[in-house]
């Protein structure tokens, strides 16, 4: 299920909206200059390798690109796999790389073709608490203070676009407001 949840910046227990309403995720994002879209969904695309999945969505891939700005797009998976005894540390560690506070000099563009991820934008007095599932794009624009949580056990294939080869890399502030915050999993229990 696709969640929006805008909290107030200074205090996480002030929710000003929660709702899974399509509609009201797009109209409230686009109010703040923050892009949203949902595109047709591959079934089963774990099972798809990563350049059959590009290749399902290259209609989609290059509208969104039609003016070359993307010169690296690229596929970011991660999934649950129980016989790897090593796969609960490297899921760990993956999660925690953006759980902190960051920024980007382009914008972070996500396709969700797969699983879910929850972007948390800091905008002013506000914390938006984005839910992408399955089907969503989702552009946070460069320079907006954010992170990003897989949840505890990460499950998601996400198409990624970048300007530059290290597009992807943060520029940490330092400041640990995320703790502060519900966790995707806390989200999506939440009443």
């Amino acid at each position: 299920m696709t969640l929006l949840q805008i909290m107030a910046a200074d205090n996480a227990a002030e929710v000003r909206v929660r709702t899974t309403d399509d509609a009201v995720i797009t109209a409230e994002l686009a109010r703040r200059g923050i892009a949203f879209d949902r595109w047709p969904v591959v079934a089963d695309a774990a099972s798809v390798a990563s350049d059959e999945l590009l290749a399902h969505y290259a209609d989609e891939v290059a509208a969104l690109n039609a003016s070359g700005r993307y010169r690296q797009i690229d596929i970011a998976r991660i999934h649950p796999d129980d016989a790897d005894p090593a796969w609960q540390q490297t899921a760990a560690g993956a999660r925690a790389k953006f759980l902190d506070e960051h920024r980007h000099a382009e914008d972070e563009v996500r396709y969700f073709a797969a699983g879910r991820g929850c972007f948390y934008l800091r905008l002013e007095d506000e914390v938006l608490a984005v839910v992408c599932e399955g089907g969503d794009l989702l552009s946070v624009p460069a320079g907006t203070r954010h992170w990003f949580d897989m949840g505890t056990r990460p499950d998601f294939i996400a198409i990624r676009f970048f300007e530059e080869a290290d597009g992807w890399v943060g520029d940490f502030t330092g400041d640990p407001i995320g703790a502060g915050f519900p966790t995707l999993d806390e989200l999506l229990t939440a009443p």
